[in-house]
């Protein structure tokens, strides 16, 4: 069983699009999907330097251009049996599973990017990722400085998300034996700080041309497969608010029986979470086109 996995908001990385860009289609691609969005993806994904690509607006629908345009690389025709993405790889995830188009998921993602950047201009936030450490320590000490363990990802990694004060007081007093690392976010993402995010949305995707999904589809929320495309889309707009539960997203893939992961571009986050969880599942980061020869070989190998 294979499924394809669609990375987060911090994944981004100055120039990582640059490859795609000789892969036959895609610049065309993108130069459509820029249309929808509004934004000069290409540009972004190979010019911008790293300050560019973190603000939320572009960030956001630049990751979810890039994963969709290396699906359609990977999958002219037919898709995987599963997919899942995280918190905004769910958009990706959407349009790879038939719930929504790629230009519905564009949209969405284009509005999701602005509300969130606009909600978290309200007050200053961040996230910081929680590396190691008991579990039940490190959430006791993000909980005891007033922040959201907004991301809890498996393999030892929780992301804690709240004001710059609160994670200036958690990097002064961390959990036992665990490293932090701030991520390259502009805001406390999936925390009650995205509220006017959720309620923007709202009002959006009552209106939104949604399917069934053809294909497993995992939520973030809680890690199910969910078989209805309206609820699906409704969880993402709570999800902006919402903490991201990747560890039970892949508790669901151990329990659906997958036994091959591909991470969509920008690659690598998610498989490292999956080599050390999932053992004997094999794992490929698609990071660039010289990747897909092996996709495609570990896609026949796992397909009856």
């Amino acid at each position: 069983m294979i499924l394809l996995a669609s990375p987060g908001q911090g994944a981004q990385t100055p120039g990582f699009l640059n490859p795609w860009l000789e892969v036959p289609g895609v610049a065309d691609r993108l130069a459509w999907w820029s249309a929808v969005t509004g934004l000069d993806l290409v540009r972004y994904g190979t010019e911008a330097d790293a300050e560019e690509i973190r603000d939320t607006a572009v960030a956001q629908p630049l990751l979810v251009a890039a994963a969709l345009a290396a699906f359609e690389a990977l999958y002219p025709e037919g898709r995987p049996d599963a997919v899942a993405g995280h918190s905004v790889g769910e958009l990706a995830a959407a349009a790879i599973a038939g719930v929504l188009s790629p230009e519905a998921a564009l949209v969405l993602v284009r509005e999701r990017g602005r509300a969130m950047a606009e909600a978290a201009a309200v007050t200053e936030t961040g996230m910081t990722a929680v590396l190691g450490g008991d579990p039940e320590e490190v959430l006791a000490v993000i909980g005891k400085h007033g922040l959201t363990p907004a991301n809890v990802n498996g393999a030892g990694q929780v992301v804690a998300a709240g004001t710059t004060e609160q994670l200036a007081a958690l990097a002064d007093e961390p959990p036992a034996k665990a490293r932090l690392r701030p991520l390259s976010v502009a805001g406390a993402f999936h925390t009650e700080h995205m509220a006017p995010a959720v309620a923007t949305l709202e009002r959006l995707v009552a209106g939104a041309p949604v399917a069934d999904p053809a294909i497993t589809l995992l939520s973030n929320r809680d890690g199910a497969a969910v078989g209805s495309g309206r609820e699906y889309v409704n969880r993402l707009v709570s999800q902006v608010s919402s903490p991201v539960r990747w560890d039970l997203c892949m508790e669901t893939m151990r329990g659906n029986g997958v036994t091959a992961i591909i991470e969509l571009p920008p690659a690598g986050t998610l498989v490292g979470l999956a080599r050390r969880e999932l053992k004997g599942v094999e794992t490929l980061a698609l990071k660039g086109p010289e990747d897909l020869d092996k996709a495609r070989d570990l896609i026949k190998a796992h397909t009856s």
